[in-house]
């Protein structure tokens, strides 16, 4: 990743099992400054179909490139603890681990509206 400020962000912000959606949101934040957002969303292609294109081939080596390059943004910005339990996944999708941490925003919801209605004003 190029020096930029967005560093900044990955460094402050560390993923610690408790922040997930916020850590999600910065770590978009600055892998679309870097153009390599997608590596996120799509699973990484294993292989190249025989007879590819010369395009298709840079295509190919440019989304393992950037795979590895966000799969080392992504340990980077984590705590010590959680980097060893995922420091051998190569594919960045599983590295995100979505279905293991994120907090469904109607519980976000939910949770500030308790909050909100059981605070009873003062006289």
């Amino acid at each position: 990743m190029s020096k930029n400020p967005f560093n900044l962000i990955m460094e402050t912000n560390k993923f610690n099992c408790t922040n997930y959606n916020d850590w999600l949101r910065n770590l978009r934040i600055v892998l679309d400054f870097e153009n390599q957002g997608y590596v996120l969303d799509k699973l990484l292609p294993v292989t190249l179909p025989e007879g590819s294109s010369p395009e298709e081939r840079l295509t190919f080596e440019k989304w393992h490139e950037d795979n590895r390059k966000v799969r080392n943004i992504i340990l980077a910005s984590m705590t010590n603890e959680i980097q060893k339990q995922y420091d051998r996944l190569e594919d960045v999708p599983s590295i995100c681990m979505k279905d293991v941490y994120v907090v469904p925003d109607q519980h976000i919801r939910y949770a500030a509206t308790k909050v909100f209605f059981v605070t009873k004003m003062i006289e």
